[in-house]
């Protein structure tokens, strides 16, 4: 089963966000996110049943999504986003 789930990152100083995971092979130029006139950057994507682990791309630089509460560490000495779909 797919659903599809909407990334929201409130960045109003950014220029680009992204979105990698391993829904898209963790490529940091395939997902952009759009952003409104508030700075709120959102895209919908469809993602797969289980387990998708992911990150923001700001401005180049990898980072966490401050509305997750779920993680598990990568294999960079770091930690991934966690979104387990239905």
């Amino acid at each position: 089963m797919i659903k599809s789930i909407q990334f929201k990152l409130d960045a109003p100083d950014a220029e680009k966000v992204t979105v990698a995971g391993s829904f898209n092979n963790w490529d940091p130029e395939k997902t952009p996110l759009k952003k409104d006139k508030k700075g709120v950057w959102t895209k919908s994507i469809r993602l797969p049943k289980g387990w998708n682990e992911y990150k923001f791309v700001v401005d180049g630089q990898w980072q966490d999504d401050p509305s997750c509460s779920n993680f598990v560490c990568n294999n960079l000495g770091g930690r991934n986003c966690v979104i387990v779909v239905e």
